[in-house]
């Protein structure tokens, strides 16, 4: 527990807003896009600026007291109880540069911010399926983009990253660089096991034409239409991304009034090219079965976010992903039978992401991703409040034994959040575990940044 004294001696040294449990701005500054994983330190630092980051990590590193990091929380993996954490979503420096092709952002700038300024320019960025996620998170967790087989993951981008280190160190990093590659790799996949990332640098990718939406089908075609994406998934080409959604929605006011209380299966799709190639892809799953809606042609890049439909507002949820080596006749016969018609799950969506393309490709520097060789990513959440919790954790671990015997490891931001012990286990590949191990006894041999997908300490 934090003493009164302590926390004298950090507010002497800062100028973002310093507060306990009880206190005014407590809660603005832990809350994040999931409530039911609010984190609860002894305090929460507000920071204002690099300089906060630095004395409060510094402040830390002299009583050794544990700390988090969050901007727009939705990262929460792990129950925050104790310590400090350090919110970053005051940074929001924001520099695109068309020339070089690069945009340049604070920790707490979102994707939406970012693409608010690139389209215009023609350019775009590796972002998800959600423009209200902070692109320094996103990033350093790998980041599955929403057209990551046409650019690969997010990491694969960076070029610089400035980062607090837990000797309350300001580095500067840079792609090929030799000082310090060994962090410059474990920051990209390896979250923020190894100290506070103030800014990043990535580069952008220029674009002329895109066609995205989506297809609804009726719940009852779930098992045709399954059958049908996993052959048409064969035949596309790397500029072309999609993924294959069971939903299960709730009557709740987040949702738009058609689908609530609906349970249709919804492909996503997404194509750097014109109408005709969008039209000729798309073809054959417009002949499964009658659709509900079709929303897929040219669009404006600025409106990405609708193929998805992401909720905007944070959604108290729980949720689960894994990595798919292949989908075959019996995971597929698992897989509707967990969340396909007639199944009345809980989980509010279960979603089967297309890999490969670029994400199979190596990265142009060193990097900490994990799984460039599956197939598809898997990924479910369900709601996580009375009643229905309950419902939904034992849902999802019905669904983790019926999918286990084909999964292949785990994305670390979509991996879900850690529960149990088990939850726990590491997901990288033992390779890359390894050299992330090697820079956690480096940079942070007191395990002050724990908080988060656990990168433990190497066994001595």
């Amino acid at each position: 527990m934090l003493q009164d004294t302590d926390l004298e001696n950090l507010r002497s040294v800062v100028h973002g807003p310093l507060s306990r449990p009880g206190n005014p701005g407590y809660a603005a500054d832990t809350a994040g896009f999931n409530p039911s994983a609010v984190p609860r330190p002894d305090a929460v630092l507000g920071a204002a600026g690099v300089d906060d980051v630095q004395n409060a990590v510094r402040w830390a590193a002299e009583r050794n007291i544990p700390l988090g990091i969050q901007a727009t929380g939705h990262g929460a993996a792990a129950v925050m109880d104790e310590g400090l954490l350090i919110n970053t979503s005051r940074l929001q420096d924001l520099a695109v540069d068309p020339d070089a092709g690069t945009a340049t952002v604070g920790a707490g700038v979102r994707w939406r911010s970012v693409l608010g300024e690139t389209v215009l320019l023609g350019l775009t960025g590796p972002h998800g399926s959600s423009g209200t996620v902070g692109v320094v998170g996103y990033a350093s967790g790998g980041g599955l983009p929403l057209m990551g087989r046409a650019l690969g993951f997010a990491s694969d981008h960076v070029q610089g990253i400035e980062v607090v280190t837990p000797d309350g160190r300001l580095r500067q990093l840079e792609a090929g660089g030799s000082e310090d590659a060994e962090l410059f790799a474990a920051l990209r996949g390896g979250k923020g096991n190894f100290g506070v990332i103030t800014s990043m640098t990535l580069g952008l990718t220029p674009f002329r034409e895109f066609y995205g939406g989506g297809i609804m089908y009726p719940e009852d075609a779930g098992p045709e239409v399954l059958a049908a994406f996993r052959a048409w998934t064969t035949q596309l080409p790397s500029d072309a991304s999609a993924s294959l959604a069971f939903l299960h929605l709730p009557d709740v006011p987040f949702l738009p009034e058609e689908l609530r209380g609906t349970a249709p299966v919804h492909l996503r799709f997404g194509l750097f090219g014109s109408r005709e190639e969008g039209d000729t892809l798309l073809e054959p799953m417009r002949r499964i079965s009658t659709p509900i809606m079709d929303t897929a042609g040219p669009m404006d890049y600025g409106a990405i976010d609708s193929i998805h439909m992401d909720p905007e507002d944070p959604v108290p949820s729980l949720d689960r992903g894994c990595l798919l080596g292949a989908l075959p006749d019996e995971l597929t016969d698992a897989l509707t039978g967990q969340v396909g018609p007639g199944s009345n799950t809980p989980l509010m969506m279960t979603e089967i992401r297309l890999m490969g393309g670029a994400l199979a490709m190596d990265p142009p520097v060193e990097d900490a991703v994990s799984g460039r060789d599956a197939a598809f990513n898997l990924y479910a959440l369900g709601l996580n409040v009375p009643p229905v919790a309950d419902a939904t954790a034992a849902a999802l671990d019905r669904l983790d034994d019926a999918v286990g015997p084909y999964t292949a490891g785990a994305l670390i931001n979509l991996r879900g959040h850690i529960r149990t012990e088990a939850d726990a286990r590491p997901a990288w590949d033992p390779e890359v575990l390894r050299r992330l191990q090697a820079a956690k006894a480096a940079y942070d041999p007191q395990n002050l940044f724990r908080f988060g997908p656990p990168v433990p300490l190497p066994v001595p």
